[in-house]
């Protein structure tokens, strides 16, 4: 049953919305939005590693709120590795996660937008992707690259009513980031010419930008916030 009282609200949706960098997306969102987040401990449940539960959350959404005018995609799986032990098994789960959930939610959601003339379908990848850490990272740093990949080329698609957006973060202090060592924060920041550590709420605040409509003309763009760490 679709929730009438919040009908003439734009519904933003937040994979990883329970994370750090989700979680300050979506209470960015929130005072405009119906947001709507989905990971394990989301408004919808769902396993985003699995095609059929990732299908099911769509279908839910949509029956539930009627329609999804934002879509942003903050989940992410990390895998670290050696280059010559990484396994494809673990490699296949990095992309479905961070790859094909994108994907799939992307191929529900965007016939509405367009009826609507209205949507917004933002990827949150990563600045490892133009300056590798290390082969460590082999399998989430490609699954960033397919990310603004699929971005740049459904940007091709002109004269669409909704547009898709990478947003590439740097390094940021979340509680996934405890395992990195402190020095390579100072590091980090002692290189951005924002002289501090990044947080969650950075980029919180330029998703919130790009769901508006003032946003309109930027589409198949990945915009770096990473304190000036990465200078194009």
């Amino acid at each position: 049953m679709i929730d009438k009282a919040n009908a003439d609200r734009r519904v933003a949706v937040v994979t990883g919305g329970s994370g750090a960098i989700g979680g300050a997306i979506a209470a960015r969102l929130a005072p405009d939005h119906t947001v709507v987040v989905l990971d394990r401990r989301g408004d919808i449940a769902v396993d985003l590693g699995d095609p059929v539960e990732v299908r099911r959350a769509a279908d839910a959404v949509l029956d539930r709120y009627g329609r999804c005018d934002v879509l942003v995609h903050a989940a992410a799986k990390v895998a670290f590795g050696p280059f010559d032990e990484f396994e494809l098994e673990v490699w296949r789960q990095v992309q479905a996660v961070n790859v094909e959930s994108a994907l799939l939610l992307a191929q529900a959601f965007v016939p509405g937008m367009r009826d609507r003339g209205f949507g917004r379908v933002i990827f949150i990848v990563s600045n490892s992707y133009s300056s590798p850490p290390g082969a460590h990272m082999l399998a989430y740093i490609a699954s960033k690259g397919a990310l603004i990949g699929m971005a740049r080329a459904r940007g091709r698609a002109r004269r669409r009513p909704h547009r898709r957006d990478g947003r590439r973060p740097g390094l940021t202090r979340t509680p996934a980031a405890d395992v990195v060592p402190a020095e390579e924060f100072a590091d980090v920041s002692a290189h951005q010419a924002l002289p501090r550590p990044l947080t969650p709420d950075d980029t919180a605040a330029v998703v919130a930008m790009l769901a508006g409509d003032d946003a309109a003309a930027l589409t198949g763009q990945t915009l770096t916030v990473d304190g000036g760490l990465v200078l194009r």
